[in-house]
Order: C-alpha cells, then sequence, then structure tokens
C-alpha cells in the first residue's frame, strides 16, 4: 500500500469514527417526555386535529421532542394549549398530554 493511499484510508477511518461520536451526542441531546398516565395518545400527521391519526400511543409511553410549532388548541390533561411536539418526521401529538413542565415551548420550532 502507498503512502499516500495509507493515509486515504487512515482518514476515512477517523473521519468515519468522528461522525459516529457526532451522531451518538445528537442522540444523546433529544429528552424524553411522559405523556399523561392511563392515556392513549393519538400520534397524527400534522400539527391539528384536522390531520389523520398515523398511529396511537400506549399508556404510559415516553416520547422525543424534537421541535414544535403551533396548531390546533387541545385541552388535555395538562391544560389548554396549541404547541404540537414532533415526536418523529410527520408525527405529531398536543402538548396539552405531554408533561413538559412547562406551558411554552421546551424545543426549537418546527422549520
Amino acid at each position: 500500500m502507498t503512502l499516500r493511499r495509507r493515509r486515504s484510508v487512515l482518514l476515512g477511518a477517523a473521519t468515519g469514527a468522528f461522525l459516529m461520536v457526532l451522531g451518538t451526542a445528537a442522540e444523546a441531546a433529544v429528552r424524553y417526555y411522559p405523556v399523561a398516565p392511563g392515556v392513549q395518545v393519538n400520534v397524527r400527521s400534522g400539527p391539528g386535529t384536522n390531520y389523520n391519526i398515523v398511529r396511537v400511543l400506549p399508556a404510559g409511553a415516553s416520547v422525543p421532542i424534537y421541535c414544535q410549532t403551533p396548531g390546533t388548541t387541545v385541552t388535555g390533561p395538562y391544560g389548554t394549549s396549541n404547541i404540537w411536539d414532533n415526536i418523529s418526521n410527520g408525527e405529531y401529538v398536543s402538548d396539552a398530554y405531554v408533561k413538559t413542565g412547562s406551558d411554552g415551548y421546551v424545543a426549537s420550532r418546527c422549520a
């Protein structure tokens, strides 16, 4: 193996290891929040009750909040809120059903 090829292989390996560390750090930064106890929560395709239900969270579930956005106002166990939590790509739940410890935003706004 030539010196140039050896450097390229080593650089590629080091870059891959660095990206793995970055991915792990980014994943660790996501915080999970519990949904209201004893409640099954509808997960919708957008931030409102007019969007389709894509699945239902079981009682006792916890969800990551990647970003938050305003939408339909909903009253739930944690008050009345128009904030919707993005828990996965194309999946939203009303913040009124998620125990975030705040009446306001706890994550960045969705783009």
